[in-house]
């Protein structure tokens, strides 16, 4: 990931993401002050200031390090205090120390975990570039500080002017589209977030903070399609996924993302920890037979089938014939959808059939892959549910031809609708 979008990440990060709820009961015995002081600092943070909430927490902190809700703000306002340092290298020491909290609180909060994650990303010194162009690079940094002081018009002055001199610097577009969220136009900022999403449509950011946006105004429908949107343009970025559960909580429903044909496997070796993507563990394991005939008898049939087109890609020597150019042999988005192509045939042909459509008609899991196939976004779900170390490698590609299909799964099959009085 390049340095200057981890900076944006980070910083649009706390300043959009809404904060998690605070418990009451979290209490030093025997300070009696300590309720009072605690309800101040998460009043303070809970309404975004957080540099006014940073000495009480501090001292909160210091008092009871086992309030874990209380550390994790700390740790969140310490990089909000990071963006204000001139001293490039107090504020890195100013992440690494919000790190190193955030390891040891073991929150499992979304601010949190989101926050971990980017800050396990950062340089080792903990100091994150914006642009190779100094000038930029001083604008951007003058217009963060403005911004975490919340004078928002200063900072959209900085942030323009670096977006002048660097036109495509999607951070610049991106701050100054979160400025004038902050500010209540939500008009412009819409505006400005598509703009930074013309820039780079690939990056989930500026999607995810719009959709944080039109949550925060109650539309959640629409925050619902960019969220959607999100998950697209990074699916293997699990803030995206955590933030699209927390959309889902707040709307009362659940994010579905069930395998579709996946039979249940007993481990030989209960201590080997096999991965879930991985489909060949999904299915029933069948011996390698050759392709059944017209009429199948069980749904084992279809099994053999996707075994037998692995097979072929693998060891048959299909995989460096279709990539001719690639070393060595991996699980591909083609072989996967041909195998499983294969085994839906043979359930196609089970289900027609009066002696056997009760064995895929009574089986909801078969009844999914069906539905995919028929739907036409087989190769979605087999990017984005079953995306392994060899799948995702063919993800950029598909996403660059066929991103309304991967979009159009997520609508149908994992993101319920937002229920209506949410709408």
């Amino acid at each position: 990931m390049k340095f200057q979008y981890l900076q944006t990440r980070i910083f649009v990060l706390l300043l959009g993401i809404a904060a998690s709820p605070h418990s009451v009961g979290a209490q030093t015995p025997g300070d009696a002050a300590y309720p009072t002081q605690r309800r101040q600092a998460v009043e303070l943070f809970d309404q975004g200031r957080r540099l006014e909430a940073l000495p009480l927490l501090e001292e909160l902190a210091r008092k009871n390090p086992a309030d874990e809700e209380v550390v994790v703000d700390l740790a969140a306002a310490l990089v909000h205090h990071a963006a204000t340092l001139t001293d490039r290298q107090a504020a890195g020491a100013e992440r690494l120390r919000a790190r190193d909290l955030l390891e040891k609180s073991g929150s499992r909060t979304p601010l949190a975990q989101n926050l971990l994650q980017l800050l396990r990303e950062i340089p080792a010194g903990g100091d994150i570039q914006f642009s190779e162009n100094l000038a930029v690079e001083q604008a951007m940094r003058d217009g963060e500080a403005a911004f975490s002081r919340h004078d928002f018009d200063k900072a959209i002055q900085y942030y323009s002017a670096a977006l002048r001199l660097e036109p495509k610097n999607y951070t610049a577009a991106l701050f100054i589209a979160n400025a004038y969220d902050k500010k209540g136009d939500f008009v412009k900022a819409a505006n400005l977030y598509e703009s930074a999403i013309r820039l780079d449509p690939d990056i989930e950011t500026a999607y995810r903070y719009d959709a944080h946006m039109l949550a925060k105004k109650g539309d959640m429908a629409r925050a619902r399609t960019m969220f959607i949107r999100a998950a697209v343009a990074e699916p293997y970025n699990r803030m995206v996924w955590r933030d699209l559960r927390a959309w889902a909580n707040i709307n009362h429903t659940d994010i579905n993302f069930s395998y579709a044909g996946a039979y249940p496997v007993p481990r030989s070796d209960p201590e080997k920890d096999e991965q879930p993507h991985d489909v060949s563990l999904s299915f029933i394991t069948a011996p390698i037979l050759p392709n059944p005939g017209p009429k199948p008898k069980d749904v084992s049939d279809a099994w053999r089938a996707y075994h037998s087109v692995r097979a072929e890609w693998k060891q048959g020597g299909k995989f460096s014939r279709n990539f001719p150019r690639e070393a060595g042999y991996r699980h591909s988005l083609a072989e996967e959808t041909e195998a499983l192509t294969a085994a839906i045939e043979v359930l196609q042909r089970l289900r027609g059939d009066i002696e056997t459509a009760e064995q895929v008609s009574e089986n909801q899991s078969l009844l999914l892959l069906l539905q995919l196939h028929q739907a036409g976004v087989l190769e979605p779900y087999v990017l984005l549910r079953l995306g392994d170390e060899g799948i995702v490698k063919d993800y950029a590609a598909y996403r660059a031809r066929h991103r309304n299909k991967l979009e159009k799964y997520m609508d149908k099959f994992v993101v319920p609708p937002a229920p209506a009085a949410a709408n």
